[in-house]
Order: structure tokens, then C-alpha cells, then sequence
């Protein structure tokens, strides 16, 4: 990871003429990120990632060049999904969100060795679904777990958050690796989930923290419309829920389009840089499936 960032700024001083690129305020920008996705879904990238370079966590994420894969960009944070485990989740759908999960895993851990951390809003926390690296061990962890109860989603989000807002008050912003949380959920919340995400982002706005601080995804699976069109209002209406201009900080996207179609990579990628990186969330919907 040392040597990724270094070749960055090597990349980045050469085509500046040789000076220093500066990008401390602003998002990363990632010229023609995608590569070229194969019919399958899977990733064939025109880009060679470059060796590893050190990382500081107190800094801004780097600017990308052409030369480097958009991936490289989770190596600047923490990733972790939040799986809703509720009764609602139970049979195909439980079944759907494994398969999103290993699709996702190698993508997430191709450029971080740290791996992803994974959480359910129900089932307690386990030493064993931290640093996870591999589909296998996601298989292994949800043969584990069993769906059932309900779907406290704002309540766990607000357990995940809160600590995570205390560290950056105290710390500072600048301090705490930027945060990507990814929930996938068949969206049908059983509590509050706008308060908790209006009062993080009312912080992180009082903290002038930097706008990719934290990145949150709603991972729809499954192809409840109801579902489907709450999720849309976090992503879309929670400064006017909240009554004030907020960071945005929420997208959502679903596993399947309309008509049963698989992500393609164009979509994972989404899931997985999608609120972070307001780039991709500029891709039409309908784009993201064939």
C-alpha cells in the first residue's frame, strides 16, 4: 500500500510540470474510470495498477490520473457493510445479498489488504467478521447467521456512527480515516433511519469536515417498490426532511434492475464508490444493468 500512493504523486508531479498537485477540499478526480466491462460482469480493466505507496490516513484522498484504477480510491478507507438480517430478508433474498457480497468482497480487497468489515443489524458483532477477504469466508459467515426479528436499521446505523463523529470531534476530521458504509437491506426499516444520518451530517458540516468523510450506500436487493422508493427519499430528500442544507452523503442503487438483470461491474463499482464519489453517482440508473 506504501508504494501505491508514492507512484501516484510521481504520476501526478510529472504531468503537472513537476510541481507539487495540491487536492486538499475537493473530490478525487477520476478521468474515464471504468476500463471496459465484460458481458459477464466482471471487471477487465485497460489500467495496470501501480506498486503500493504509503498511505496517510490524515490526509485528503489523492487525485487519479488516467494510468490508475479507480479502485486504488478505497485504499484511502475504511469499508464496512452493515447486512440486514431481519425475518423480512429470509429464503431469496438472503440468498441474493450472499451473492452481492461475494461479488463485491474481491473488488473492495484487490487494493486494501485490511479487507472489509462485515455487520448485521441484528446478529452480534463477531471477531470473525472483521477483516474479511475472501467469498468463502462470506459464505461461511452467513451460513452462520439466520434472519430473523426486525429491521433496526436506524437504531444500528446510530451505534455505528455516533463513535465514529466522536472520534472526528475529537481528533479532528483530518485525523480519522474517511468512512464507506454500505448497507444492503430489502429497505423496509423498522424504526427511524433519517434521524440518525441528519444528525451525522449535521455534524460532519459543523466539523467542516471534507465532503467524502463518510460515504453511506443503501444496497437494495430485492424489487419492493414501496422499499425501493423510501430508500430514494434518503438519497434524494433528507435536507428537506431535515429542513436545512445538508452534505450529501447517501446513495442508494439496487442489486437487480426492473426486470430481474444483474449488476453489471459498471454497477458494482457504483455500490462500492458510489457515495463517496459523486462521479459515478452522476450514471444514469438504467445504465448501470444489462
Amino acid at each position: 500500500m506504501r508504494n501505491i500512493l508514492g507512484s501516484i504523486k510521481r504520476k501526478v508531479s510529472t504531468s503537472s510540470g513537476g510541481g507539487t498537485q495540491q487536492n486538499s477540499r475537493a473530490y478525487p478526480t477520476i478521468q474515464d474510470p471504468y476500463g471496459t466491462p465484460s458481458r459477464t460482469g466482471t471487471m477487465k480493466s485497460q489500467y495496470s495498477a501501480p506498486a503500493s505507496a504509503p498511505l496517510d490516513h490524515g490526509t485528503a484522498p489523492p487525485a487519479y490520473s488516467p494510468q490508475t484504477t479507480p479502485m486504488l480510491f478505497l485504499s484511502t478507507f475504511d469499508t464496512i457493510f452493515l447486512i440486514d438480517d431481519s425475518g423480512s430478508m429470509a429464503g431469496s433474498l438472503w440468498r441474493e445479498t450472499q451473492e452481492a457480497l461475494e461479488s463485491i468482497t474481491p473488488i473492495c480487497v484487490s487494493h486494501d489488504a485490511d479487507g472489509i468489515d462485515i455487520l448485521f443489524l441484528n446478529n452480534p458483532e463477531n471477531p470473525y467478521h472483521k477483516n474479511v477477504t475472501s467469498p468463502a469466508t462470506v459464505r461461511e459467515i452467513f451460513s452462520s447467521v439466520r434472519p430473523r426479528g426486525g429491521t433496526p436499521t436506524g437504531q444500528r446505523l446510530d451505534s455505528i456512527l455516533r463513535p465514529y463523529i466522536r472520534q472526528c470531534e475529537q481528533r479532528g476530521p483530518e485525523a480519522v480515516k474517511p468512512l464507506n458504509l454500505i448497507v444492503i437491506t430489502d429497505g423496509e426499516p423498522s424504526d427511524d433511519v433519517e434521524a440518525p444520518l441528519i444528525s451525522c451530517a449535521k455534524k460532519l458540516d459543523k466539523l467542516d469536515a471534507p465532503a467524502w468523510q463518510i460515504g453511506i450506500q443503501f444496497f437494495q436487493v430485492g424489487r419492493d417498490e414501496g422499499a425501493r422508493a423510501h430508500l430514494r427519499t434518503l438519497d434524494d430528500e433528507l435536507a428537506e426532511i431535515a429542513g436545512v442544507e445538508l452534505r450529501d452523503m447517501v446513495d442508494t442503487v439496487p442489486f437487480k434492475g426492473a426486470d430481474g438483470e444483474h449488476l453489471t461491474a459498471d454497477g458494482i463499482l457504483k455500490v462500492v464508490l458510489g457515495a463517496v464519489n459523486r462521479r459515478l453517482d452522476r450514471k444514469r440508473s438504467q445504465d448501470l444493468h444489462r
